[in-house]
């Protein structure tokens, strides 16, 4: 099995309808954060994905046929050129309710490990999430204007 469609849509921007709407239509499984916090094993290949190593997509994309959400969207034009015959997909929101979404949910996670009171963590399993999304994408600034330059310069890239 290969990629058939790959997202390249930042997180919560409707990534998780997306992977629901594709699987309904045939592309299942879809890959998307999810299925790293349920499969952990998937950590070091992140990790190593985040570090820039050359990476074999088939290590983690071999059972599936859809891709959605960090951490897959960084690398959407790595991804393309891997599998030439996918289809890219991109999902947009208003940046400022993306901003104002991405700050109320996923972005305590870019900016390190959470770790609850009683030691316990939460959140994506591993180190990549911090570096991918919060270092590699938003060069570790959080500031609204920054994060929403970021944002509408990838979906012009995208388009």
């Amino acid at each position: 099995m290969s990629l058939k469609v790959i997202g390249a849509g930042y997180g919560r921007t409707g990534t998780m309808t997306l992977k629901q709407a594709l699987e309904q239509l045939g592309f299942a499984p879809c890959h998307h954060m999810y299925e790293v916090m349920h499969h952990p094993e998937q950590v070091p290949f992140w990790e190593r994905a985040a570090r820039g190593q050359t990476m074999e997509w088939d290590e983690v994309f071999a059972s599936y046929r859809a891709s959605c959400d960090w951490p897959s969207c960084a690398f959407y034009k790595e991804l393309a050129d891997y599998y030439p015959n996918a289809k890219v997909i991109l999902t947009l929101r208003d940046s400022k309710a993306w901003y104002r979404s991405v700050s109320s949910t996923i972005l305590p996670a870019m900016k390190g490990p959470l770790v609850l009171p009683d030691g316990r963590r939460v959140g994506p399993p591993g180190d990549f999430a911090p570096l991918l999304i919060g270092q590699k994408t938003f060069g570790g600034r959080f500031d609204e204007a920054h994060m929403i330059s970021v944002y509408e310069r990838h979906n012009e890239e995208v388009k």
